[in-house]
Parts: C-alpha cells; sequence; structure tokens
C-alpha cells in the first residue's frame, strides 16, 4: 500500500475523490456481515484492554466505542467501570458483544449506528474508542470529524488501526491484487500511519500520542488459519468468492506465503506477530 509523500497532502487527495461513498458502504456492510466476524474478533480482547489502558479511562467516564464490531473495546471500557454505548452497523455483531456483556454482568448500551453519521451530541463523550473498526470506514473525512465531533473539548479519541506494512495491511494488499478496491477509495491501512492521522486529527488536537504494537496470531498452522479466515473473516470470505478456481488457488498460494514468511513457530504451529498503530488523540479545549 502506497504511503503518503510529504509534497501532496493525503488528505486532500481523499477529498478531491469522489467515489460512490453510499454503494460502497453497503457492500462493505454485507461483507462484514457475512461469515461469522465474532469468531476471529474474541482472539483479539488483548487489543481492547491495551487500548483502554492506553485512554487511561476513569470509572464513570462516558466512552463510545464505534465500529465495535462484537465488542472488545467496549468490554474493556466496562470492565474499569466507565458507562459505555458499544456501535456498529452490523446488528449480529452488536448482538453478539452485548451476549458476552451478559455473560460478565456487564453494563453496555448497544446502538446500532454508522460511524460516518453518529446519532449522537455533539460534545457527548468524554472518550471515543475504536479497534480495527472505524479505519474501514469508506469515507475518512466523515468518520474522522464524527469521532472529533462527539468527543467534548479535551476529551480523547483512541485508535487501533493496522498499518501498512503489517501483516492484515499486507493481506489486504494482496487481496487488492486479485479483487481491486472501487476507484478512488481510499486504503483502511493509511489510518495506522502517523501522517494521516495527523492529517486528519492534527487542526483539532492538542496532543496525538502514538505506539507502535504488535498483535500476535497463534493458530494450529497456515491451514488453520486460511480456513477460518475463509469461513469467518468476510473480506477474505467474499474475495474468495469472487474469484474463480484458478484465482483462488493463486490467492491462497500467495497468502500461505505470507504467513510462512511471518511465521516464528516452525513448523510446530502459527505464530505471526501483525504490527498495528495505537494513536490517542487529545482533542483541543475551546
Amino acid at each position: 500500500m502506497d504511503k503518503p509523500t510529504q509534497s501532496t497532502s493525503t488528505v486532500a487527495q481523499a477529498r478531491g475523490a469522489q467515489p460512490d461513498f453510499s454503494a460502497i458502504k453497503q457492500r462493505q456492510q454485507a461483507t462484514w456481515a457475512s461469515g461469522d466476524f465474532a469468531v476471529i474478533g474474541v482472539t483479539l480482547q488483548i487489543v481492547g484492554e491495551t487500548l483502554a489502558e492506553a485512554a487511561d479511562i476513569r470509572a464513570g467516564e462516558t466512552v463510545l466505542d464505534v465500529a465495535a464490531g462484537n465488542g472488545n473495546a467496549s468490554l474493556a471500557a466496562a470492565h474499569r467501570f466507565a458507562r459505555v454505548t458499544s456501535t456498529d452497523y452490523v446488528p449480529a455483531l452488536l448482538d453478539k458483544g452485548r451476549a458476552r456483556a451478559e455473560a460478565e454482568g456487564l453494563k453496555i448500551d448497544f446502538r446500532v449506528a454508522d460511524a460516518e453519521d453518529l446519532p449522537f451530541a455533539d460534545s457527548a463523550f468524554d472518550v471515543a474508542l475504536s479497534t480495527f473498526g472505524v479505519m474501514f470506514t469508506p469515507d475518512h473525512m466523515k468518520s474522522s470529524s464524527e469521532l472529533l465531533r462527539v468527543v467534548r473539548p479535551g476529551g480523547r479519541i483512541v485508535l487501533a488501526s493496522w498499518t501498512p506494512d503489517g501483516l492484515v495491511g499486507q493481506l489486504f494488499k494482496t487481496i487488492g491484487k486479485y479483487v481491486p478496491p472501487p476507484a478512488g477509495l481510499r486504503s483502511p491501512a493509511m489510518w495506522g500511519t502517523e501522517e494521516y492521522l495527523r492529517e486528519l486529527f492534527g487542526a483539532q488536537a492538542a496532543a496525538i500520542r502514538i505506539v507502535r504494537r504488535q498483535f500476535v496470531f497463534r493458530y494450529a498452522s497456515t491451514g488453520h488459519w486460511l480456513q477460518v479466515f475463509k469461513d469467518y473473516y468476510g473480506p477474505v470470505q467474499k474475495a474468495f468468492a469472487a474469484l474463480d478456481g484458478p484465482g483462488q488457488a493463486a490467492l491462497e498460494a500467495d497468502i500461505t506465503g505470507m504467513l510462512h514468511g511471518a511465521n516464528s513457530a516452525g513448523g510446530a504451529s502459527l505464530v505471526v506477530p501483525s504490527e498495528y498503530l495505537e494513536a490517542v488523540i487529545v482533542k483541543r479545549s475551546e
């Protein structure tokens, strides 16, 4: 995935491109509703806990989890006795998060909501979180503006986003060779670059703190990882469904090669790190 250059503003490029965001969003919603992302989502719980610590969430604070999936960051914030609202545009994923909260006896308000048009008042929350969620919105300008709008002055926006060079960033780059994204659509992995975050949020930020972290995928084998992602991870499932037999075989070979190359466990199992960017954005006080 191309990195932003110093000479041209990537945000300006995003403003200039005019893909059909509405149609893209409908397709994306169907993609994330396919399979069962919650099967993979629960394996990422440690990221939600780490993000809640980075956000320095305090008991009683109002916290919004945007594009929450099955609720990793929502649960993490509730573990810290915050007042949590968990949102996503896929109702089935919210149902999975609700079941998890009920099992743990946590009080969380689950709401169907579009990250690009949040149904909340200005400055309604102390903290907005998103773990590998808001980065997938088609219109980056709208979603970043909404995060800034709903967080109070002096509040925090705290994000975990896959980097372009990490495993998941490379996975999407590989998929894009076989199933190209819509023309003009900015890469989700741009959210995993410090420069782009500073362009999106810097004008209204008092401070932006960036830390590069690793999430480690742990599976029985490359075949196990691939089968789980083909069965349950919408973007991978849809990519394979869009290809003919030879295309599927080529994509599988490329992904398998990528996993083999990154595996630190030898042949015993699959242990593969994937880099992500943890960003804490403090909204400027008015």
